[in-house]
């Protein structure tokens, strides 16, 4: 996997400048709403550095998001296999964008560029989306995208509490 670009953005390996800002956002509890705790620099660096191992093994996963126009980094967005504890498999998209990008249409514009790799270049035949039952941000874009609500379930990688009741949805290429 490359760089992916769209009209208003770039999908890209991450750099050591993108530490920064991903580490500001994942101390940003409005950010980390639906996540669950707010992240300290270590532990963002690190996530970093299993994004690019896994990157590595694979040859896709979670892509830095910048802003074709100015480079500003503003999140990630990509696809990464279902973790091993879900009551599913398959590869899952995901994207999440500073704060300072919300409204701006982003998610859903790296997301369909993530969709078409996904379905063009690795043939896949499936790809899922999960988030809490609580994010109807997230849901919303994953309806624009064209994505269809198939399952509720508990996450079992999530803490008992309000971030465990959690929604599948799924797309197959058109």
């Amino acid at each position: 996997m490359g760089e992916l670009r769209t009209e208003r953005l770039v999908l890209r390996r991450w750099r050591e400048s993108d530490l920064e800002p991903w580490a500001a956002m994942n101390a940003d509890p409005e950010v980390r709403e639906h996540l669950g705790e707010v992240m300290t620099r270590e532990q963002s660096d690190a996530s970093v550095a299993a994004f690019e191992a896994e990157f590595d093994e694979r040859g896709f996963g979670w892509c830095a998001v910048e802003v074709a126009a100015t480079g500003e980094f503003v999140g990630f967005a990509g696809l990464d296999p279902v973790d091993e504890e879900m009551p599913f498999t398959g590869v899952e998209i995901g994207w999440r964008l500073a704060r300072s990008s919300w409204g701006h249409g982003y998610a859903t514009e790296a997301a369909r560029a993530t969709l078409t790799f996904g379905f063009e270049t690795l043939k896949l035949p499936e790809i899922l989306a999960i988030t809490t039952a609580t994010n109807v941000r997230s849901q919303a874009v994953m309806r624009r995208l064209g994505m269809t609500l198939t399952d509720k379930f508990d996450d079992p990688t999530a803490p008992e509490g309000p971030l465990r009741p959690s929604v599948l949805y799924r797309i197959q290429p058109t």
